[in-house]
């Protein structure tokens, strides 16, 4: 399980490098992008945090300046990296709360392929508001990445 998560990591962290560098040529970058990679950042923190059972650094919706995403991105993919790293169990539980106070268990590795999964769909949602705006996403896919 570790080379596995280790792998998606390693692509999350290529997909978001990619998304950051590209924001960051942008003369203007779409509020709704700004907006959604922020919640991308914020809600890789927030899992991490909850995995390690500590306080989050974020608030779900924070907004970030596109200067500081690299820093933030770096930090989350450092965290997750040592998580993984000293996982003795991917079946372990983890109690947490949510932000809307509800209680509630998941085990470390579905919360490891969530924080994969939540980035994947909003990097998507991402790539919809440039096309929107006029501007060509680069190809963040999978398969592309393995190539």
């Amino acid at each position: 399980m570790k080379v596995f998560f280790n792998q998606l990591f390693d692509y999350n962290f290529y997909c978001n490098k990619g998304l950051i560098n590209e924001c960051s040529e942008l003369d203007k970058v779409p509020e709704r992008s700004i907006e959604l990679f922020s919640h991308i950042l914020n809600a890789h923190d927030i899992w991490n945090s909850r995995s390690l059972n500590r306080k989050p650094k974020f608030e779900v919706w924070q907004i970030h300046d596109i200067k500081h995403w690299e820093d933030i991105h770096y930090e989350n993919q450092r965290s997750s990296f040592e998580i993984i790293t000293n996982a003795s169990d991917f079946d372990k539980r983890i109690d947490y709360e949510t932000n809307e106070g509800r209680l509630f268990t998941n085990t470390l590795g579905e919360i490891l392929f969530h924080i994969i999964n939540h980035s994947t769909h909003h990097r998507a949602q991402i790539a919809v508001d440039f096309r929107s705006n006029d501007i060509d996403p680069k190809s963040l896919d999978y398969i592309f990445y393995k190539r």
